[in-house]
């Protein structure tokens, strides 16, 4: 017998769940184990530490002022 519906019934069904799962493993915000991160900048790193009450303010505008002007020279 032939079946006319070539995107109908279970066929259907198969694509739907097709493009759920590739929406998921695409869109999800989680971290996948194994993934290669980018590193963070020495900018970054000295924000989180501000951020955390690690340095004071005149610390960090000074230590960014230095970052600054390496990145500058390079």
């Amino acid at each position: 017998m032939m079946y006319n519906n070539g995107f109908g019934g279970m066929n259907l069904i198969w694509w739907f769940l097709w493009m759920i799962m590739i929406f998921w493993i695409f869109a999800t915000p989680y971290d996948i184990p194994g993934q290669r991160r980018r590193k963070d900048s020495p900018l970054d790193l000295l924000q989180k530490r501000f951020a955390s009450g690690q340095l004071t303010k005149e610390q960090y505008q000074e230590h960014k002022a230095i970052l600054e002007n390496d990145l500058a020279k390079k």
